[in-house]
């Protein structure tokens, strides 16, 4: 697809890396469903050998995801925590890692279980403190890891000044926008280095499969990890890659639902007597609400809320509603509704997740597109077997 800068986020979601497929013209891209390519002479392939390497529905993928996030190339893995993994590789024993305080727990898991094993330092921070995180790079710091918004709690760090701050010190910085997607946070725009995401989430949307994508501009960066992706092999199977490709034709259609249901929702436990707090980034009553407005389009679909009352209480709650599934992960059209502090975040010790407000009352939705006056009469009814 030709000058797709031109384009609408929907029009290249749709289009870009999936022109008609050369042999037969078919219009969606196929499933590329082989280990290995015929070569015409020793050496001499077609642009694939083997698809550890490359295969070209997954290289579809990657090149839709890299536009859509303005940036030039696109890596596609087994899982976001592949993702992750891949680019941990990149680093070297005592290098120093600043990373999001209130991160995904799987992040939190891989960074103090696996690679700080590995001689890989780490500091854990609330990225919103510009003071305190020039407090703390030290020579060896080599990157800034960003989640914004957090994973639970719903921080929102400013990319702007992050970035600044990494670049004045020669540091990378990557993003997870996994939460917001393209549609709603462009992360290059403010200069981010590397963007990743799980592609399990809203991406794909449709709760079918575990991917992760990597995406950055710099050349010389993009080939040590397209060569690290191909020696650990943590890639994208083609007919998951194709199935993350065709949810990506609707991220538009979908993210705006999201967002547009979880508007509601929230307006209905803000004012609910058995909510005590509710957080959301595109409320007005968010602390960072701000810095979410001056840096993104819309707020997404995640919403967390603490419940009045405690472990018994939440554990009723969650037992009771119907609609909204009792499940880990998010970003699917359906609902899901779980508790970080005994599922996604049992891995962050007690009292780091106590300290970050990751309490037995907190409780984190994933807002799908199901018809929002039947999520609230679910949840309402789930507040009535405690109230």
């Amino acid at each position: 697809m030709t000058n797709n800068s031109n384009y609408g986020f929907a029009t290249r979601a749709i289009r870009h890396g999936q022109d008609p497929e050369k042999t037969t013209g078919a219009v969606i891209p196929p499933i590329f469903q082989t280990s290995t390519y015929a070569q015409e002479s020793p050496g001499k392939n077609r642009g694939y050998e083997y698809s550890r390497t490359h295969n070209p529905t997954r290289s579809a993928l990657a090149q839709c995801v890299a536009e859509l996030e303005n940036m030039k190339y696109g890596l596609a893995f087994s899982s976001g925590c592949a993702a992750v993994s891949t680019l941990m590789h990149f680093f070297e024993p005592n290098d120093h890692i600043i990373c999001s305080d209130d991160c995904y727990g799987g992040t939190f898991r891989l960074f103090d279980q696996v690679f700080q094993t590995f001689g890989i330092q780490f500091t854990f921070l609330d990225l919103r403190d510009d003071a305190k995180v020039r407090d703390h790079i030290e020579p060896n710091t080599k990157c800034i890891w960003v989640e914004t918004p957090t994973n639970p709690t719903l921080k929102v760090v400013d990319l702007k000044s992050i970035n600044d701050i990494a670049h004045e010190h020669g540091i990378l910085t990557v993003v997870d926008n996994t939460f917001l997607s393209p549609f709603f946070q462009k992360p290059a725009d403010f200069g981010t280095d590397i963007i990743i995401h799980s592609a399990t989430k809203y991406l794909n949307g449709h709760s079918d499969v575990v991917a992760g994508i990597l995406t950055l501009n710099n050349d010389e960066l993009a080939e040590k990890l397209a060569y690290l992706s191909n020696s650990i092999g943590a890639i994208l199977g083609p007919m998951d890659s194709w199935l993350v490709l065709r949810g990506i034709k609707t991220l538009a259609l979908r993210m705006s639902r999201h967002e547009e249901n979880a508007n509601k929702v929230v307006d209905f436990l803000i004012n609910h007597p058995l909510v005590e707090k509710v957080l959301y980034p595109g409320h007005p009553s968010h602390p960072d609400y701000e810095v979410m407005k001056k840096q993104t389009t819309g707020a997404g679909g995640v919403v967390t809320f603490y419940l009045k009352g405690g472990l018994k209480e939440s554990r009723k709650f969650l037992e009771s509603t119907k609609l909204f599934i009792l499940a880990e992960s998010l970003g699917g059209v359906e609902s899901l509704i779980e508790h970080p502090a005994i599922m996604t975040h049992a891995s962050v010790p007690d009292d780091l997740r106590k300290s970050l407000g990751i309490t037995n009352n907190l409780i984190r939705l994933s807002i799908g597109i199901e018809e929002a006056e039947d999520l609230i009469d679910d949840l309402d009814n789930a507040f009535s077997k405690i109230g």
